[in-house]
């Protein structure tokens, strides 16, 4: 277990700082020093300088301070050369300037590596002739570098060279979310959930709505199981921001930046941060707003595969072990958070936790004692919400899986409640296990098992926009949420079905009315009560909506498939929210 500081501090960073050593800076007689005297002009604490697949710019800076103190000490140093000089003393005592670099990967993604200041330049120059960078390129300073490695490659190199690995503004231009094409599912799937990324770069950090890009990779998806962290940088290639005659903003230095939770202002502070799970410690900057309330925006998404509340702590009940078992469901699906002595109702006032010290205490016991294998740690805190202390939990994807309480009973998290495993998922669960324990994907698993998603991958194929030849129309993939009946049989008067679960792509065999759980009975009755009727089918080519309904607030929908053999495949409980592609079609509108 591991209790988390509470004497963090707030640091403003610019993790996405261009120089004139990248051949596209906008802006001519532009100098090191006047970076640094407008990133402190911008309140920043922190900064990194990420030229197009060069250090030149950092390296640069060091050599002018190295110039300058050389005249200082041997006394040749002119009255403008010692006050820039003590400039650069003063700004640096203030700031902490990072050393990195953008990368440019095989099909133009962009990737931030960034790094101590100790690190040496020749490594960082050697890191990047490794990454295909050529030789030339190093001084050109150019977002063009040819054949260079690829996206996994380039993942894997920053990050055991001990670097921030950060995908560059994911969601737009050049970035690997590669929002807005009608390709890339698995390349998607891989670029962004890998294990060796620390975080995505994002524009759209202060949207809240179900649409933004850190609600989309929050973990709650099956096929991007990784909650993954998003920050903001301003990409500045400039000193003050300019709108084009397109109207595009080219913002300045520090003028989109992200608030870290820091016990010091250092790298190896800022790498603990992005190796651990909790994600409140990231923000994006917003001067004159208040202090968020995180444990209220997570009540306000609500329940979920990858969130749990307890209303209140009570010894006396099975709080205790229905908090065990979350954890250990949390282990085995992908990771999560716990809040305890507050309600998912965000109506309802929370109760909090008396003594929260004394509890973390008991439940750091317990957890250590019922779950195994024991090679996961937990992180605890307890922050306020509404005048209330309560406590949270953060657990991990588990890699030793499959967790058991007791040595026998094996726990998933099935959207917003916890369930015991059942034989076929529990094959599913050693089957991913061995996978992580090879650090190679399970050849025999399917990719939308959540544990692809997160090991290094097979190379994904080239993007669909660089086609060798006129491709082939790709068929409509099911949608990813919901589930199918594939198969019923009846033995002794009883009917078992095998159903497949959209969700996370198993197929559980033996299900009857009597042992499915709510979606999947959901779908039993509905399948076994009402015959289907293409006609009432609302199609839209060879794919339709059948009905829409709520449950627990939640709007979902059944879906129709029509296949190339003539087959129809029918989805059941489909959650709008997770309608994407050619399923968006049925999507509601947003107001």
């Amino acid at each position: 277990m591991k209790r988390k500081p509470n004497r963090n501090t707030w640091y403003r960073a610019d993790l996405h700082l261009h120089t004139p050593a990248s051949s596209d800076y906008q802006e001519t007689g532009v100098g090191i020093i006047d970076i640094l005297r407008r990133a402190e002009a911008q309140g920043l604490d922190i900064l990194a300088l990420t030229d197009h697949n060069t250090v030149n710019g950092y390296a640069g800076m060091l050599r002018d301070i190295d110039r300058l103190s050389f005249l200082q000490t041997s006394n040749r140093a002119t009255p403008d050369e010692l006050r820039l000089l003590n400039e650069y003393r003063r700004l640096l005592d203030k700031l902490l300037v990072l050393p990195g670099f953008e990368f440019t990967a095989t099909f133009g993604f962009h990737i931030l590596g960034i790094f101590s200041p100790s690190t040496p330049i020749r490594v960082l120059e050697h890191l990047l002739l490794s990454l295909n960078v050529p030789s030339h390129a190093l001084d050109a300073g150019s977002s063009e570098v040819g054949a260079s490695s690829d996206v996994l490659t380039a993942y894997r190199a920053i990050y055991e060279a001990g670097g921030l690995c950060i995908a560059a503004h994911a969601n737009s231009a050049h970035g690997v979310a590669m929002f807005g094409v009608e390709f890339g599912g698995q390349t998607r799937i891989a670029y962004t959930q890998d294990r060796h990324l620390h975080a995505l770069e994002v524009t759209d950090l202060t949207r809240n709505d179900k649409r933004s890009t850190a609600r989309f990779f929050d973990g709650s998806k099956p096929e991007y199981p990784r909650r993954m962290r998003c920050i903001q940088g301003s990409d500045a290639h400039r000193l003050d921001s300019l709108r084009d005659k397109r109207g595009t903003v080219n913002p300045g230095v520090g003028e989109r930046i992200t608030e870290f939770a820091l016990p010091e202002r250092s790298f190896e502070a800022l790498l603990e941060l992005f190796q651990g799970a909790d994600m409140t410690r990231t923000r994006p900057y917003q001067p004159n707003t208040k202090a968020q309330d995180y444990v209220q925006q997570a009540r306000e998404t609500g329940a979920s595969v990858v969130t749990a509340f307890h209303p209140a702590f009570d010894r006396k009940d099975d709080t205790l072990r229905r908090i065990v078992m979350d954890v250990c469901a949390f282990l085995n699906t992908n990771g999560g958070t716990l809040y305890i002595g507050v309600s998912a109702d965000k109506k309802q006032k929370p109760l909090g936790v008396e003594n929260p010290k004394q509890v973390m205490e008991l439940l750091e016991r317990e957890i250590r004692r019922a779950i195994t294998p024991s090679d996961f740690t937990v992180e605890m805190d307890a922050p306020e919400t509404q005048g209330k202390t309560v406590l949270r939990l953060q657990v991990p994807f588990g890699a030793d899986r499959p967790y058991a309480i007791d040595q026998s009973m094996i726990y998933l998290r099935d959207e917003d409640t916890t369930n015991l495993a059942v034989r076929d998922e529990i094959v599913t669960l050693v089957r991913q296990g061995l996978a992580l324990k090879a650090d190679q994907p399970d050849s025999t698993a399917t990719l939308s098992e959540p544990v692809a998603a997160v090991m290094p991958s097979a190379q994904p194929t080239a993007p669909a926009s660089q086609p060798s030849s006129a491709p082939s129309p790709q068929p409509i993939e099911p949608p990813r949420s919901g589930v199918e009946l594939v198969n019923v049989e009846e033995r002794d008067g009883t009917r078992y079905y095998a159903m497949h679960d959209l969700r996370n792509g198993n197929v559980v065999q033996n299900v009857t009315r009597g042992s499915s759980r709510l979606l999947w009975l959901y779908a039993i009755k509905t399948a076994e009560d009402e015959a289907f009727n293409p006609e009432s089918v609302d199609w839209r080519g060879t794919i339709g909506l059948i009905r829409r309904y709520t449950t627990k607030g939640e709007p979902r929908c059944d879906l129709a498939q029509q296949m190339p053999d003539g087959a129809t495949r029918v989805y059941y409980g489909v959650a709008e929210a997770a309608l994407e592609g050619a399923w968006e079609v049925f999507a509601p509108i947003d107001e």
